[in-house]
């Protein structure tokens, strides 16, 4: 994993950086694998430039904490033919937002993201993006749920003109529901720190806490029909495989 954030800028500066790079990625590909490949592909190549890489017992680090995540969440995320918890969440401005009212208008697409300071995470989100006519066509709707606080949401999506519904799970609640939910070790917290990612300048003091990224594509009903998650935070559902998703429905 390289960071994007690698000087001492504030949120919103740092916010701006990771979603200018990533979206160039997103921009010339046609799919999110091909775009996170592309941006690795140039991470790598570009290694030896890194103001401050990390060192290899940061990369140890790293390593224990994504081997202990696979072996505590072997499986994460509900599965299809379970019923989808609700919830009410609010919004990027402040409004509450509740998944069955959403349900009663037709299909809902899930995605939980880590926040606005994850390059995949941006990745997906702008290959997602010029799907969202192809799903509203199909009567569904596209709800984001973070960790992240409101104004960071807000601050995202002012910089990188989406019209995403982004809800923040202030209490962790939802993301435990759909059994994503984990927290970072103290030792991880501090490698991110070390190289300027502080995660509670986006989701509030003391929650050092994300989701394991996951989609799930949920029937009217409030039934989950496909899904996807990975603790390898790289890999994502692709939008082709939502769209055959809400198909199938």
């Amino acid at each position: 994993m390289k960071l994007l954030i690698h000087c001492k800028l504030p949120a919103l500066a740092g916010l701006m950086l990771a979603l200018s790079v990533t979206n160039h990625y997103a921009q010339a590909a046609d799919s999110y694998r091909e775009a996170r490949d592309a941006y690795l592909a140039e991470s790598a190549a570009s290694k030896d430039k890194e103001k401050k890489p990390f060192t290899e017992s940061e990369l140890q680090v790293m390593q224990q904490a994504a081997q202990k995540l696979a072996r505590e969440l072997p499986d994460p995320g509900i599965k299809p033919g379970e019923q989808a918890p609700d919830f009410t969440l609010v919004n990027a401005f402040g409004k509450p937002v509740r998944l069955s009212d959403r349900l009663q208008h037709g299909p809902v697409v899930l995605v939980f993201y880590r926040g606005a300071w994850c390059p995949f995470c941006n990745l997906h989100l702008r290959t997602l993006y010029p799907q969202l006519p192809a799903i509203e066509a199909r009567g569904a709707q596209l709800l984001l749920v973070t960790p992240q606080q409101p104004d960071k949401s807000r601050a995202q999506l002012q910089t990188s003109g989406y019209n995403f519904e982004v809800l923040s799970d202030l209490d962790s609640a939802v993301m435990k529901a759909y059994k994503l939910y984990f927290e970072l070790d103290p030792e991880l917290v501090q490698v991110y720190r070390a190289h300027d990612l502080v995660v509670e300048d986006f989701n509030g003091p003391g929650r050092n806490v994300l989701p394991v990224p996951g989609t799930f594509v949920i029937d009217r009903n409030g039934t989950v029909r496909a899904m996807h998650a990975d603790t390898d935070y790289k890999q994502r559902m692709e939008p082709a495989d939502i769209i055959r998703a809400l198909d199938a429905l």
